[in-house]
């Protein structure tokens, strides 16, 4: 198996500390933590991006993400869990994974600013417009009786 996220979510890579699994998802502890309780939630199956993951795989993904940020807030007390995921190149594993990161105030960890802001914030009304059209379109073709606001 080529893929890093594959043999960690598989139970491949040596020295892992997986905390849960199921037949769909194992979770790890992060090898270089940011806080203590710092947790990958990989998919067994090789997915890349959100949008290819089976609907079943999903809810597992966000059914244990719910379960494990209770666990992470009871064990630690932090002031806030990150849940985060990064697709395409910013995918250091090229395999789907969320994180769970427990947050404190003052830990340093930031959301940051973008070296090259663009003025999206000034463009708030045509975005949502832009994205309903195309979502409203999606979930047409879809059969879907759905529309959103």
């Amino acid at each position: 198996m080529e893929c890093l996220g594959c043999r960690i979510a598989n139970g491949i890579e040596p020295n892992l500390n997986i905390i849960f699994q199921n037949e769909l998802i194992t979770c790890v502890l992060d090898i270089a933590p940011f806080n203590e309780g710092h947790t990958l939630i990989l998919p067994k199956k090789h997915y890349l991006d959100i949008d290819e993951i089976d609907q079943e795989t999903t809810y597992s993904i966000m059914d244990v993400s719910k379960m494990l940020s209770t666990v992470l807030k009871c064990l630690y007390k932090p002031d806030g869990i990150r849940v985060s995921q990064d697709s395409g190149i910013f995918n250091d594993l090229n395999h789907y994974h969320m994180h769970l990161i427990p947050r404190y105030e003052g830990d340093g960890f930031t959301w940051g600013e973008p070296s090259h802001p663009d003025g999206a914030e000034y463009r708030l009304t045509q975005t949502k417009e832009k994205i309903i059209k195309v979502l409203n379109e999606l979930l047409n073709s879809d059969g879907r009786t759905q529309t959103p606001p």
